[in-house]
């Protein structure tokens, strides 16, 4: 029996107004909106990590900011635990947002220039009434332990720490709320490889540590196996698979997926030369092709695709939303 996902996703969905320009709203144009999200699905189980993948501009960093309400989606479902997430109000939100922490891509950008890191753990202490005001001392101590920053570091500012090091602040501030679930949107994206590999060990001890649950936002294919138990992998706002890691990098079901794995680089000679490229252009996100999103750089698309959307199959473990795996009354109108 499979046990309940500790986050639950159905259906979300997310548009963004697009920019009109004066004649567009002189001729009276009705105005066009970038689907981000399309009719999302997914769960996490408790202590899990999640990879998400794909290209630039499918939708993973807006499915993370509205999990976490920084976004509000326009329909669907959050379920986390027994909370609808996306009808939480007031103190019900803020009692989820500690719960549910988002590590950002930039640290620096969401660290305050004018506190030092002690005065930015103490405030979340204070303000979450986590600890009385003589013990937040040592719990500040004991943060910077757990991410590898010397006890000195409470007394500096932002701007007097490497990148590195600023992402370990981040992820001390976010631990300071006792989450149980850690988003972690392109995570390591801007550190130098050597620093990532730093990083990405910590989020892995602290996991087994304090038994986190990972939503992990990359588009490093290699980060994303090394980290992850399961892989979503997302094109132009939709999930097209879902599997556990070792499969999906094993053998990849949706045409998606196994360009993507196979674009990526590779020190293998051979891999390189028979690796097939993900022919033509990335369709707009203000006109999305009907049907199955890829169809217009699918090798194995047909007519199907172009008049259905393909609903998630469960196909040897995994869930792919492709056509040449569903039933053809198992599809909806694209």
């Amino acid at each position: 029996m499979t046990a309940r996902p500790l986050m639950d996703v159905r259906g979300l969905s997310k548009a963004f107004p697009a920019p009109q320009g004066l004649l567009a709203r002189l001729r009276g144009e009705p105005r066009r909106a970038v689907q981000a999200l399309s009719d999302v699905h997914l769960s996490v189980q408790r202590g899990e990590t999640l990879g998400i993948v794909g290209e630039s501009g499918c939708g993973k960093s807006t499915l993370a900011r509205c999990l976490v309400r920084l976004q509000d989606a326009d329909r669907g479902e959050v379920q986390y635990e027994d909370l609808d997430v996306l009808r939480l109000r007031g103190p019900d939100l803020r009692r989820y947002n500690r719960r549910v922490q988002m590590i950002f891509q930039d640290p620096y950008s969401s660290l305050n220039p004018r506190m030092t890191v002690g005065q930015m753990l103490r405030e979340a202490l204070s303000v979450h009434r986590l600890r009385p005001p003589g013990e937040q001392a040592a719990r500040i101590q004991e943060l910077l332990t757990l991410v590898g920053l010397p006890p000195q570091a409470a007394g500096r500012y932002p701007h007097e720490f490497s990148g590195g090091q600023r992402q370990r602040v981040g992820i001390a501030r976010a631990l300071a709320l006792e989450p149980d679930c850690l988003i972690a949107d392109e995570l390591v994206s801007a550190l130098d490889v050597s620093v990532q590999a730093q990083v990405v060990n910590l989020l892995l001890e602290l996991q087994e540590r304090l038994g986190l649950t990972v939503l992990f936002v990359a588009h490093d294919l290699r980060l994303v196996r090394h980290l992850s138990h399961r892989v979503a992998v997302m094109y132009l706002g939709r999930v097209v698979e879902v599997a556990p890691t070792e499969e999906l990098f094993r053998a990849p079901k949706h045409p998606y997926t196994q360009a993507l794995l196979a674009a990526a680089p590779t020190l293998d000679p051979a891999r390189r030369a028979d690796a097939p490229a993900i022919t033509g252009e990335l369709p707009s996100p203000l006109n999305v092709p009907s049907g199955c999103a890829f169809r217009t750089r699918c090798p194995h698309a047909f007519d199907r695709c172009a008049a259905e959307r393909p609903l998630p199959t469960d196909v040897g473990g995994a869930q792919v939303a492709c056509h040449l795996y569903s039933a053809p009354d198992s599809a909806v109108p694209g």
